[in-house]
């Protein structure tokens, strides 16, 4: 039997203004994971839309089987064994496992009567495969884990029968322990004969499960290799078509005086007295398990919390809302870009200018030639890849995304920097980008308070490290006592050391 499942040739893609893929071709065997690598707006989403049905190819061919088809659209796409598991997961909260997993096409007894037993029967069979064997099936998807939805999304893929699995960042909001998780259960699939298609911008978990890699760079193919043949740093250097030689850059020197002060900060059952201080042009990291409490300790800072006791000050502020925030110069970058970084169905050029409306306008009117040059400088200065800055900034990729973000606080002209995960979900490429951002802001004395679960980021960009376990500080880093190892001991409750 052939081994090969599917094969794209030539595949060109054209969207209005832009040209998103060119003559772009790969493969997939028999129980083989595919890793597909680049840059964010490489093409790579684009390509794998195109085999699931989401858009047609403007030319190309793709073979199945080594015959010749035509995806006419996703349900087309599922019948032919292909299933895709998007990184914003395709599930209705409110719906029970079953229901989710069987939407659609549930099995019915005669008189169309729903035939719940076998529903039930079949959802506990797929459910099995990817190691959920304590998991209801009457669960309602909304109290689950995020790890626990990623897995409901691969048996739901799985019931359709499907010989190709297509996995878009399938990891990026997962931790350490369910990503290890699921790259066992990809591990499992791949010896029942599936192909997986997996695209990630950890090259680490490239090299713990791809038997080959092919990497895009602006919409081209650039190439192929067994993934035991190839380097992290030649993925790197392939991916983004120049070396990056030094990732982190060198870290600035902080001035000696105070630019926010956080004294005996609480929040009712998620916070207990927080107290540090952050120096001008100084980057602070702050480390944590997943239910630490960082992502509540970023939106203390901002005043989003109406019953927060203690104080946090900047200059001779205290903050105690989201406008006394912004007033005092503190922006908040969040952890997720698109439901609370960003308005998806505004522009990349009205994204841009939200925050600044209040000092752009004059006597109430918008001042044209003024938001021109604001969203002009920043599309220059942080080098967003866009060709008109009028469309969607839905349209962007991930990196381009958040340096949007960043733009969009960057010319409010801030004292103080919140980023909360600032590089989940991008490349490498990105990454180098935005660090470099942040070392020219360290340099203009801004200080970055910086929530990362990327242990290699923390180290390389932080002066000093903030360690959470249960909604309270634990441990204070400075630069000869930030290890690894040390991090996890303070993060996983193995003392106080501040």
């Amino acid at each position: 039997m052939d081994s090969m499942l599917l094969e794209m040739k030539q595949i060109t893609k054209e969207f209005p203004g832009v040209k998103a893929l060119e003559g772009v071709s790969i493969k997939i065997n028999r129980s083989e994971i595919l890793a597909l690598i680049g840059e964010n707006g490489a093409g790579k989403s684009t390509l794998m839309k195109i085999l699931a049905g989401a858009h047609q190819p403007s030319s190309g061919q793709i073979y199945l089987h080594g015959k010749p088809v035509t995806i006419e659209g996703p349900k087309h796409s599922q019948n032919l064994g292909i299933s895709i598991i998007y990184q914003e997961f395709n599930l209705i909260p409110h719906m029970s496992v079953a229901e989710n997993i069987f939407i659609g096409r549930e099995p019915r007894k005669a008189k169309g009567i729903l035939h719940r037993k076998k529903i039930k029967e079949e959802t506990r069979k797929w459910l099995d495969k990817v190691g959920l064997t304590q998991l209801s099936s009457d669960t309602i998807i909304s109290d689950l884990s995020v790890a626990e939805q990623q897995l409901v999304e691969i048996s739901k893929a799985l019931s359709f029968n499907s010989q190709i699995i297509i996995m878009d960042e399938p990891t990026a909001a997962l931790n350490d322990e369910d990503t290890s998780k699921l790259l066992k259960i990809m591990k499992e699939l791949k010896q029942q004969g599936i192909g997986i298609i997996f695209i990630t911008h950890r090259l680490e978990e490239v090299q713990a499960v791809a038997d080959r890699v092919s990497v895009l760079r602006d919409g081209k193919y650039i190439g192929s290799s067994l993934t035991q043949a190839i380097t992290k740093d030649e993925m790197v250097t392939i991916m983004v078509g120049r070396e990056l030689t030094e990732l982190f850059p060198e870290k600035t020197i902080p001035d000696s005086s105070n630019s926010i002060e956080v004294t005996n900060v609480n929040v009712p059952n998620v916070l207990q007295n927080i107290n540090f201080q952050v120096k001008k042009g100084e980057v602070v990291g702050i480390a944590g398990l997943l239910g630490a409490g960082k992502t509540e300790l970023s939106k203390a800072l901002f005043g989003l919390y109406k019953n927060m006791s203690g104080t946090v000050t900047v200059g001779s502020m205290n903050i105690s809302s989201p406008k006394q925030a912004i007033d005092a110069g503190i922006a908040l970058v969040t952890d997720d870009r698109k439901q609370e970084g960003l308005v998806l169905g505004l522009s990349v050029y009205e994204n841009l200018l939200l925050p600044a409306y209040r000092k752009i306008s004059r006597f109430g009117v918008l001042q044209k030639d003024k938001k021109d040059e604001i969203v002009n400088r920043w599309i220059n200065d942080l080098k967003i890849k866009v060709h008109d800055p009028h469309v969607e900034v839905r349209t962007l990729s991930g990196g381009n995304q958040q340096k949007v973000v960043l733009g969009k606080w960057l010319q409010m002209n801030p004292k103080v920097l919140i980023l909360n995960e600032p590089t989940r979900g991008i490349d490498v490429g990105a990454k180098a980008e935005i660090y470099q951002i942040m070392k020219r802001l360290t340099e203009k004395g801004i200080s970055i308070i910086m929530f990362s679960s990327d242990m290699p980021e923390l180290l390389g960009l932080s002066h000093r490290i903030l360690v959470m376990h249960g909604g309270r500080i634990s441990a204070e880093l400075n630069q000869s006592k930030a290890t690894q190892e040390n991090i996890f001991y303070f993060a996983s409750g193995g003392g106080v050391s501040v």
